[in-house]
């Protein structure tokens, strides 16, 4: 396993590599930062870890930015002094959540889940870990009673209309405006950002394949490679805005479809 550790305080990192070693001897410390900006960086230029255990309070800021500037896809075990940010870690790639002083048996437990989740949710193709899943699954025990979005109200020709989310093909953002199109090529404004509509609409329909695009498997006509390991889709009703899958997603979203 090859773990990111990402944490601000140099006894606090000796400790941490000290007791991981001790759990596990084959666990890999492929990187160590101490900031957002060097984590983006590191995140940037290096093959994606199998797990990060990630620090919130960070020398320039908490390290949920680094989840706006850099698409993370590997599963993260929070640490933190603090409880008041679990929900929040929740909603991003977090696995657990470890308050400081962080205890052995603690740190243990939480790579025991990692490595069971992973089991669980590995991919077929490359064995890499299906995270969507994983936070879906996570998500679904903290929030048992949430129901998806079943329609989308919205303004057209100075009318309010209510859209059925079965008639939806995707959404997508443009020059910072956000829309989605129906299966009857029909555009329409939606006021809710990209991150927000991700969390409301059905994972089994609809799959985000980056960070502007979240289409319906319904609305998915030709799938076909593309330079940088990335993937192209030709879509129902076709859009004049390309729909790629980004490098990071390709193994979920090959998963997906296959479901």
């Amino acid at each position: 396993m090859k773990l990111l550790l990402i944490e601000d305080e140099e006894l606090a990192v000796k400790k941490i590599q000290k007791t991981l070693m001790a759990l596990d001897p084959n666990l890999e410390i492929v990187g160590t930062t101490d900031s957002i900006a060097s984590s983006v960086e590191w995140l940037q230029n290096n093959p994606k870890p199998d797990l990060i255990l990630m620090d919130i309070e960070l020398a320039d800021g908490q390290s949920f930015e680094i989840f706006n500037r850099f698409e993370v896809t590997s599963p993260v075990i929070f640490t933190t002094s603090y409880d008041e940010y679990a929900l929040k870690a929740f909603k991003v790639n977090s696995i657990d959540y470890l308050l400081k002083p962080i205890q052995k048996d603690d740190l243990e437990l939480a790579l025991e889940k990692f490595k069971k989740l992973k089991n669980s949710y590995a991919s077929a193709t490359d064995g890499s870990v299906n995270v969507n899943a994983i936070m879906k699954q996570l998500q679904s025990k903290l929030y048992p009673n949430q129901d998806f979005r079943k329609r989308f109200l919205v303004k057209h020709a100075q009318k309010l209309v209510s859209i059925d989310i079965e008639q939806i093909a995707y959404f997508y953002s443009d020059d910072r405006l956000n829309f989605f199109k129906t299966f009857d090529d029909k555009k329409y404004l939606v006021e809710y950002k990209i991150d927000e509509i991700e969390e409301m609409v059905n994972p089994s329909q609809f799959f985000r394949i980056s960070r502007s695009y979240i289409v319906s498997i319904k609305s998915i006509d030709q799938i076909n490679d593309y330079f940088g390991n990335r993937l192209i889709l030709g879509l129902k009703p076709k859009n004049e805005k390309e729909a790629l899958v980004s490098r990071e997603k390709v193994s979920d979203f090959k998963v997906w479809m296959g479901k």
